[in-house]
């Protein structure tokens, strides 16, 4: 393998100075100059091997010398990450770190970064995202410092994607373990119709880091910034991810049609919206991408009128299978700022309760719908009112898609940083939470327990198919479960949820179903 140095003269001393191979096993890093440690591997990456690891050496011919690495990457890779590591530290050598493709530079971090990605629609700052082409690439080595008698150890390990796959902007989980997490499930930015203030005060299109700053503003430990129909903003949430490192950045976008929106999570591929007609086999062509991709579709505000108040916003597609969908949209900030509520006819309770009568285990949640960061925090309508929050394994975007799935899952209308609500089923043998299946047999009875925080006065209401009843409304027991009345199978399907309203009667929080099947 040839090694290229920038300057034509000493390419038969590099040449002597490094060792390079395929495939070699891993150089001996002293523990003080071991290089970086690196951030730590997602468990996708971790899981599977380096498509190449090359290992070389270099000694002081490598001083204020450029070394290229070369590798050549096969036809259809979809995001190409770069993983770096050198020794002899303890020596003073610095090595820095820069790529090129066949065609042209694609970025240079020097001795900030360890590691880079590139794909179409994102890359790691420093580095240009775009197409990535077959062909001979390299990675550049610039060596400012490499002392008479050093021994430079380094690694490269690559990694391939050959098809488009769920997306991290995190080299790591935000936070690593189980537990409750809020967050906006829908808002939008500058790259779409998001919209905020000048310091002039001129109304502008949205810089994407206003919309991500007013997330953190309150309190959230997720967004899922949704621009309509676009990837643009998904090189800026990139950026972004390292500087908001208690906060999950999701990547999102609202396939925007003229028969209805969709929310999709995971995948930063382009998704082809053009449908030319409200039918499944239409709307399939980018429903099926999302899942093939391990991504979540959940259908936007479905109550929301069509027609020139709302080009195509709700949801006129009659025909699509079970399982086409993940979620839906039952609260969305921007209908209850117009409405006045969360519960009037134009939310998404009816189409979510059509879903989930025919069977389907989809799960219900909110979204601000925000297209105006500086919106006050105290209106429907702002980033994280309502919240969406979800129960999951831990705070990235696998541990959120598993949550979400899961159903486990609740809607915060006012979007509060204390209220929780959590259902949970039982009969004498089986026991079940939001989302689960319980199976029961006609005549058994079934006892419902709510655990409601941060409501000091109200009812909680359990929901039965929809339909709800006196029986079934309980004070709300502050510090302690609320029990509920038994409740008799019948031995027939049903799903079963529960509602929280203050003593007036306005509605704060929504629950998920438990499923009860015979």
């Amino acid at each position: 393998m040839t090694i290229r140095s920038a300057r034509a003269g000493t390419a038969a001393l590099l040449a002597l100075a490094l060792s390079l191979s395929l495939s070699a096993p891993v150089p001996a890093f002293a523990r003080d100059g071991g290089g970086d440690g690196g951030a730590p591997l997602r468990p996708s990456e971790a899981a599977t091997r380096p498509w190449r690891v090359i290992s070389g050496e270099l000694n002081r011919a490598g001083y204020e010398h450029y070394t290229e690495v070369p590798f050549d990457l096969p036809a259809g890779v979809t995001r190409l990450t770069i993983r770096f590591r050198y020794g002899g530290k303890e020596q003073r050598s610095v090595l820095d770190l820069g790529l090129r493709d066949p065609q042209r530079f694609r970025g240079w971090s020097g001795g900030a970064r360890d590691h880079m990605t590139l794909s179409v629609e994102d890359a790691t700052p420093g580095y240009l995202p775009g197409p990535l082409p077959a062909g001979r690439w390299a990675v550049i080595l610039g060596g400012p410092n490499i002392r008479e008698g050093a021994h430079v150890p380094y690694e490269v390990r690559i990694f391939l994607e050959q098809r488009p796959t769920i997306t991290e902007f995190a080299d790591a989980p935000i936070a690593a373990t189980p537990g409750w997490y809020r967050g906006d499930l829908h808002m939008h930015s500058g790259d779409s119709d998001g919209k905020c203030r000048a310091q002039s005060g001129v109304v502008i299109p949205c810089p994407v880091y206003r919309t991500v700053e007013a997330g953190a503003a309150r309190g959230l430990d997720f967004i899922a910034l949704s621009d309509h129909n676009t990837t643009a903003h998904f090189n800026a949430l990139r950026a972004l991810q390292g500087a908001f490192d208690r906060m999950l950045l999701i990547p999102a976008r609202e396939v925007t049609t003229f028969w209805g929106h969709s929310n999709v999570f995971g995948p930063t591929d382009f998704l082809d919206f053009r449908m030319d007609a409200p039918r499944w086999d239409h709307a399939r062509k980018w429903i099926d991408a999302v899942h093939r991709e391990g991504g979540a579709v959940s259908i936007s505000h479905p109550g929301a009128p069509s027609g020139e108040i709302c080009m195509g916003c709700g949801w006129r597609v009659p025909d699509l299978p079970k399982g086409a969908v993940d979620a839906v949209e039952v609260v969305n900030g921007g209908t209850m700022r117009e409405t006045g509520g969360a519960d009037g006819p134009l939310q998404g309770f009816a189409y979510w309760k059509t879903l989930l009568d025919a069977g389907w285990h989809v799960t219900g949640i909110g979204g601000s719908d925000s297209h105006d960061a500086d919106r006050a925090a105290t209106e429907p309508g702002a980033v994280g009112r309502p919240t969406t929050v979800i129960y999951m394994p831990e705070l990235s975007v696998p541990g959120f898609l598993s949550g979400l799935r899961s159903g486990r899952a609740f809607i915060d209308v006012e979007g509060t940083r204390d209220r929780m609500l959590d259902l949970r089923a039982a009969t004498d043998a089986r026991r079940a939470v939001m989302g689960q299946t319980l199976a029961v047999a006609a005549g058994d009875s079934v006892r419902f327990m709510a655990d409601v925080k941060g409501v000091a006065a109200g009812w909680v209401q359990l929901i039965v198919d929809g339909q709800t009843s006196a029986a079934y409304r309980v004070a709300v027991q502050p510090g302690q479960p609320t029990a509920l009345a038994p409740w008799r199978a019948d031995g027939r399907r049903h799903w079963v949820r529960a509602d929280v309203r203050d003593a007036q009667g306005r509605l704060l929080l929504i629950g998920n179903p438990i499923y009860i099947a015979q």
